[in-house]
């Protein structure tokens, strides 16, 4: 009945067309009346320690650093670089697309913004070079989901708020990861555009390459000082998400000296406003997260997946599967958010690592970005390429499907996770 009544007042209030923080809200208090302890001072107190949290500061920070990268030049000089370096290839924008949404996604951790910059700058290239345009969004698309699994990565760290696990460790076990999911493409692109008969650029001689080096040289020196700080002990995630923004501050307003005081106002507005999304949903969630645990709904539902508790393979493509059909009715955030307190008992009780669960959570909730109906990068490289979703979801579908191949790849081999893991972060 507790089961019924959580899903019952959660599915019940966003077909109502409420946003799903209120949604999230209003679950909680269903659950407090099945319980008969209802009482706002409680509620209150947990929507507001749900904020109150010194990691979750790193949210804001990044999605600024993703927004001042964007204005100060550093994605573009990311994506020339990659030009230069692949671009005469056949097929060779593709490959600059993803090596420089492998990049990108090491500096701002945001699916959203990186798919933005990436479909912004290179689809205008590939439209004029001849390239299947649905094939070209579906690859943009693909590739802006390595934001959240690569460091930094905002997903890792409500993941980590929400589930208790050491966001450090999350950062660093998504870095293979990662790299598996840009390779995935890469294979994928060449198999399906090889034959694509489209202008090729001329080859850059070594000084051209030198000169993009040189001057993409700032824009490549974030990710290695967040990660290699991280590496180091030097600073905590919230410090690196710090470190983040003022890096990018600088090399965008004094190196490459393309962010403008009058950019400031539009970057600081979208990150605020991003941000108080996020945070308003991370406090309503950990509400109903809280009731969640006190009905011990994590216990019926590890009940109901009590045959497979035994067999952490079997166990963990039963919570993927979960995972994927649930994604495509909710966005990244709000997934990560429900279905966390659900399934982390019953990690728990299985002895799976909860951070090898957390980077497998958060590709499969990365995935269901390019799943419609909901698909929120999918949403946004139709905006900013100006072609309809149906054309779009054609394109997409091989660099879905390759993707989902890397998710069932680490279930059947979690070494693949778990070993380079455990090196980098030294146990």
């Amino acid at each position: 009945m507790t089961v019924f009544v959580f899903l019952g007042s959660l599915l019940g209030a966003m077909s109502l067309g409420l946003p799903i923080a209120i949604a999230l809200m209003v679950c909680g208090v269903a659950l407090m009346l099945q319980l008969d302890s209802f009482d706002s001072q409680i509620l209150a107190q947990n929507l507001v320690g749900g904020a109150d949290s010194f990691p979750l500061m790193a949210v804001p920070f990044f999605m600024l650093a993703g927004e001042l990268m964007n204005a100060g030049g550093l994605s573009r000089r990311i994506i020339a670089l990659a030009v230069t370096l692949v671009g005469h290839i056949r097929g060779g924008l593709g490959y600059v697309a993803v090596i420089a949404a492998l990049v990108m996604a090491s500096i701002s951790g945001s699916a959203v913004a990186d798919t933005a910059a990436l479909a912004a700058i290179l689809l205008p290239m590939m439209r004029q070079a001849g390239y299947r345009l649905d094939r070209c969004c579906g690859l943009i698309a693909a590739g802006g989901i390595i934001a959240p699994v690569i460091p930094p990565s905002i997903g890792f760290v409500v993941f980590g708020v929400a589930a208790g696990v050491s966001i450090t460790r999350l950062f660093l076990a998504g870095i293979v990861p990662g790299i598996l999911m840009a390779v995935a493409l890469v294979i994928t692109w060449y198999i399906v555009a090889r034959d694509e008969p489209v202008a090729r650029s001329r080859r850059a001689g070594a000084r051209e390459i030198a000169r993009a080096a040189l001057d993409g040289l700032w824009a490549l020196g974030l990710p290695v000082v967040i990660i290699g700080g991280m590496k180091a002990g030097a600073f905590t995630p919230t410090e690196a998400a710090v470190v983040a923004a003022v890096y990018a501050a600088f090399v965008g307003g004094f190196v490459y000296r393309e962010l403008k005081p009058e950019h400031l106002r539009p970057a600081l507005l979208a990150a605020i406003k991003m941000s108080a999304a996020v945070m308003f949903l991370v406090a309503a969630a950990l509400v109903s997260a809280w009731l969640i645990t006190i009905a011990d709904i994590p216990g019926q539902v590890a009940g109901l997946l009590g045959p497979l508790i035994e067999n952490k393979t079997l166990l963990m493509l039963a919570m993927m599967a979960l995972v994927v059909v649930v994604g495509t009715a909710l966005d990244f955030i709000p997934t990560v958010l429900i279905l966390t307190p659900v399934l982390m008992p019953i990690v728990k009780q299985a002895g799976i690592d909860p951070v090898y669960f957390g980077v497998m959570f958060i590709i499969n909730n990365a995935i269901g970005l390019l799943t419609p109906p909901v698909g929120t990068v999918l949403n946004v490289v139709c905006a900013v390429g100006q072609v309809r979703m149906d054309r779009v979801i054609r394109g997409v579908m091989p660099f879905l499907l390759a993707q989902l191949a890397v998710l069932l790849l680490l279930i059947l081999v979690p070494e693949i996770v778990t070993i380079p893991a455990k090196w980098l972060y030294g146990r």
